[in-house]
């Protein structure tokens, strides 16, 4: 556990409490929420974390070991945990992006190179080297939430604590956020972010808190938190809609039901079968086994080739007929494929593009969505493009995710650990330059998968 509250209060000078007796256990390396209304002692509770706050009772404890609040007890904190505020305007000060970036590293007394090189590296890595001399006063909501993150990254925190933080985004903006925090997660980085926005908590989380009235109210797993619905109306939240949904289908009997779909890809899992059909079946064929249809095409199926295997039996008919409810499998399965856009090669890839057949192109983070409007590239989907990769390579396209480096890993895990969950037979593979090498950290990383090739 990295960062730990016991029995922590505090309350301002006016007497109002704004956090009672909290006591939480942070993991190291997880994706975590704080969920609650406004007023609930989010921000608070992260400006206590931080050091900017003392508790007025409890103590924190960082890496087992007690905060000290002396001048160099903090200094050592606020190294190791790094906090963005919700209003970007609230922490960028410097006269450019440039210096502001550079601000964290030079008060840590890093060398006047070190400080350019790692200035440079955050330019680079947030895709803002072309706002370096721009006053973060005019830049755009995005530009200046990536300009925040990036001025505390450069102070190389274990710990970065989030508040707010998609807020005041357009839906692609914020997905940019979300992938740089999944990025920094994959890197190891421990990432803790306040929301009232039950979806996003649900479904990106690894671990929720819910706060209501400045008290911890529970914790757990996001589907153990949001299971309880009671509870998270009396907080004045709402249930996450995806939940909502699945809920709804499964009171019609259209789900599989015992489950916590996080994602689009997940809900479509847990859907039952509704393809019937009307065969001839021999007369030792019970209701309630399966028989196997061999291939279906044509008046059959309008996508392409299925195997029709264990449909079974629902019931049968006086004149040796039967309707059995099929459980089709995609003969050709659809694919999804991953390049690298910091080694683009353009000839390179309208070949991958060529050979593939790809017909899904969707692209993740800044640098490779400008390196993509820059050369030409249709890209159909710029957010969420994981989950719909996941969904259109389902129905047998051929998908190609454009990312950088640091997110090859983190997408590779979340398609294999799909193909391994689901069953569905799904082509995944790193292509390009350095694919195999990106595709051997990809498995070291994460899970692995058999169908990683071309069939």
């Amino acid at each position: 556990m990295i960062l730990e509250t016991r029995n922590l209060e505090f309350s301002y000078p006016d007497g109002t409490k704004a956090i009672d007796d909290i006591s939480i256990v942070i993991p190291e390396g997880k994706r975590i929420s704080f969920v609650g209304k406004n007023g609930s002692g989010k921000s608070t509770l992260f400006l206590l974390l931080n050091g900017t706050l003392k508790p007025k009772k409890g103590k924190i404890i960082y890496d087992g070991k007690d905060v000290e609040y002396s001048s160099s007890g903090l200094r050592d904190l606020r190294k190791k945990v790094g906090i963005v505020f919700q209003n970007s305007d609230d922490q960028l000060f410097a006269p450019t992006v440039y210096q502001d970036i550079a601000f964290g590293p030079t008060n840590l007394g890093y060398s006047k190179e070190e400080v350019e090189r790692v200035v440079n590296q955050m330019l680079d890595h947030f895709g803002i080297r072309h706002l370096k001399d721009k006053p973060p006063h005019h830049l755009s909501g995005g530009q200046k939430k990536r300009t925040a993150i990036a001025g505390v990254l450069a102070m190389d925190p274990e710990v970065i604590i989030l508040d707010e933080p998609l807020s005041n985004l357009d839906p692609v903006g914020a997905d940019e956020i979300l992938d740089i925090l999944n990025e920094l997660n994959h890197m190891g980085k421990t990432i803790i972010i306040s929301t009232h926005d039950v979806d996003l908590a649900y479904a990106w989380s690894d671990y929720v808190y819910l706060l209501s009235d400045s008290r911890l109210i529970d914790e757990g797993s996001p589907g153990a938190v949001f299971s309880k619905e009671e509870q998270v109306r009396d907080s004045s939240l709402k249930n996450p809609l995806i939940l909502d949904i699945y809920r709804e289908l499964e009171k019609r009997w259209l789900s599989t039901g015992n489950g916590h779909p996080k994602d689009l890809p997940e809900l479509v899992r847990t859907l039952r079968s509704i393809d019937l059909m009307r065969i001839d079946i021999s007369p030792e064929v019970a209701v309630g086994q399966c028989v196997n249809l061999g291939v279906l095409f044509g008046d059959y199926t309008k996508e392409g080739l299925y195997e029709a295997v264990n449909s079974r039996v629902l019931f049968r008919n006086d004149d040796g007929t039967a309707v059995v409810e099929l459980k089709r499998r995609v003969l050709r399965p659809g694919a999804v494929y991953v390049y690298n856009m910091e080694s683009f090669d353009k000839d390179e890839f309208e070949t991958i593009v060529k050979k593939y057949d790809i017909n899904h192109i969707g692209a993740m983070g800044k640098l490779s969505k400008d390196i993509a409007e820059n050369q030409g590239i249709q890209i159909v989907c710029n957010s969420g493009v994981i989950d719909r990769s996941i969904l259109n390579a389902i129905t047998g396209s051929r998908c190609l995710i454009l990312t950088s480096q640091g997110m090859v890993a983190h997408t590779a895990k979340r398609v294999r650990d799909y193909i391994k969950n689901s069953g569905i037979r799904l082509i995944f593979s790193p292509i390009g330059k350095g694919a195999a090498e990106i595709d051997y950290q990809t498995q070291a990383a994460g899970s692995s998968s058999d169908l990683d090739k071309e069939i």
